[in-house]
């Protein structure tokens, strides 16, 4: 049986006082790729930032990558993101240094310290995606496409069992929208990283089929097992 990265039983996720999504029960399996979906306001955000820890699971049982989403807090976020990759639809890119310099500057800020390893680990992640030769670029010299794999390249960086992506072609033509999509498929089955893609874009999805998690009425639909949420 393939390794169960995220597991939500019977969760209550809530932002503030205010209950976001009832009931939420699902599996992730190592290398799967699933898309999240939904309107806006009907709790997307709340699902990946529970999944990522800045929100606090208090009712119901959830694991990430082997952490239990229960006993999340300041102290051991951290240890959960450091097997997290989250790739964003804005880049968030530091925009004073260039691209080896941006992926140096996460590995130095999760632990690693000897400088051959960084080199070896950021040509790696360069090569993954397809920019081996742009480390010396800076970010404004880059299409929004580059940036989109740099920020992909920044996600792997500590090899992460899950990479959350939230709206990763959001702001790409579709051109570029489909190289993106077929580098994050390509992830998850060569390394085996199990990614949540979530998105609007039905026009990626009718292209690159696949499972579904949709936000609706409080509640979130399985296309895999949608028994669960009836």
């Amino acid at each position: 049986m393939p390794e169960t990265v995220i597991s939500l039983q019977n969760a209550n996720i809530y932002q503030g006082n205010s209950l976001i999504l009832k009931d939420v029960n699902f599996e992730v399996k190592k290398g799967e790729f699933v898309y999240l979906v939904g309107k806006t306001g009907t709790g997307k955000s709340s699902l990946l930032k529970t999944l990522y820890g800045e929100l606090t699971l208090t009712e119901g049982k959830g694991t990430v990558v082997g952490f239990d989403l229960r006993e999340m807090d300041w102290k051991k976020v951290p240890f959960l993101r450091r097997n997290l990759g989250v790739v964003f639809q804005d880049f968030q890119l530091l925009t004073d240094r260039n691209v080896y310099e941006n992926l140096k500057f996460v590995l130095k800020a999760t632990g690693w310290k000897d400088e051959r390893l960084m080199d070896e680990k950021i040509n790696d992640v360069l090569d993954k995606v397809g920019l081996k030769s742009k480390g010396f670029k800076m970010p404004f010299e880059m299409s929004g496409g580059e940036q989109q794999r740099i920020d992909i390249a920044r996600a792997l960086l500590n090899s992460p069992k899950l990479i959350l992506a939230d709206e990763p072609t959001g702001n790409l033509d579709p051109e570029t929208s489909d190289e993106i999509m077929q580098l994050l498929i390509q992830i998850a089955k060569d390394y085996g990283t199990s990614v949540i893609m979530a998105t609007h874009d039905f026009i990626v999805i009718n292209r690159y089929p696949g499972r579904m998690l949709k936000t609706e009425n409080g509640r979130v639909i399985d296309s895999a097992n949608p028994a669960l949420q009836n």
